[in-house]
């Protein structure tokens, strides 16, 4: 894109953003910027009026598309991580909400544990807030992405698969986070496709 824009005789900026699962509110969004520094300055009025914070992290623009894409790779991973959880917690004594609000109340306040830890126990997976079909896509843009650095990246390829499993058994609209049901329905529980 950066060269295809050159040729044209036009300047080209990435800017993806950060958001949560739901709807943001207006000046919400976390701009991840890159390009070069004259075009990032003459727009920045564009990203202070979407984002509560703009992160300019290269004057190549490819950059900013790699790091929102290895963000969402670490969000594939904490749901992962997150469904597998309910596997062995404790039983009866604790129910998901008690037990999510004990490890979000100690070592995991962060908000993404937070929500998609809220969303998996609650099992409410529709509306997408991502849908499931774009957290394959962005798992596979990783796997490419690393194997051209020649980086290995062993959850990336479980996360592939476990978003193949959701979308194979058509899940491809609930939100990405029905991958953390994924382990409690192999193991005997609802089915995550099954939700109204």
């Amino acid at each position: 894109m950066t060269a295809a824009h050159a040729d044209a005789g036009h300047l080209f900026v990435a800017a993806p953003v950060f958001v949560g699962p739901k709807r943001p509110r207006r000046a919400k969004l976390f701009v991840v910027a890159a390009g070069a520094a004259a075009t990032l300055q003459a727009i920045s009025p564009v990203f202070d009026a979407i984002g509560q914070r703009t992160f300019v992290v290269s004057e190549e623009p490819k950059a900013a598309n790699l790091v929102k894409l290895s963000g969402n790779f670490l969000i594939a991973s904490v749901i992962e991580s997150l469904g597998r959880r309910w596997l062995w917690s404790p039983r009866p004594a604790s129910t998901k909400n008690e037990y999510l609000e004990i490890l979000t109340s100690t070592l995991f306040g962060a908000p993404v544990y937070k929500t998609y830890g809220g969303l998996i126990a609650r099992e409410e997976f529709e509306p997408a807030g991502f849908a499931a079909e774009l957290g394959a896509k962005d798992v596979r843009l990783v796997l490419a992405a690393a194997e051209a650095l020649q980086v290995p990246l062993p959850i990336a390829s479980l996360l592939r698969d476990r978003f193949l499993t959701l979308l194979a058994n058509g899940g491809a609209d609930l939100d990405w986070s029905a991958v953390g049901a994924l382990s409690a329905w192999e193991a005997g529980g609802p089915n995550p496709v099954a939700h109204d």
